[in-house]
């Protein structure tokens, strides 16, 4: 059994795990030096990436033959 490939190519993979440790670690630095609320801001793209990769990861591990619904 073939495993399904996900949308993602190996290197958008490798930089949206980049993405994501980046704007996660800029975060709580952000949240600590500024005085407003804009860290949130990196918060929510941290959240929209590892979305995107775990959407990937399950189009990876789901089999070439199963059907998509």
């Amino acid at each position: 059994m073939q495993q399904g490939s996900g949308f993602l190519t190996p290197r958008q993979r490798r930089l949206a795990w980049l993405g994501f440790l980046l704007a996660a670690v800029q975060a709580p630095v952000s949240a600590k030096l500024v005085a407003d609320d804009s860290w949130l801001f990196s918060l929510c793209v941290a959240l929209m990436v590892a979305t995107v990769i775990i959407a990937d990861d399950a189009g990876r591990r789901r089999p070439a033959d199963a059907p998509v619904d």
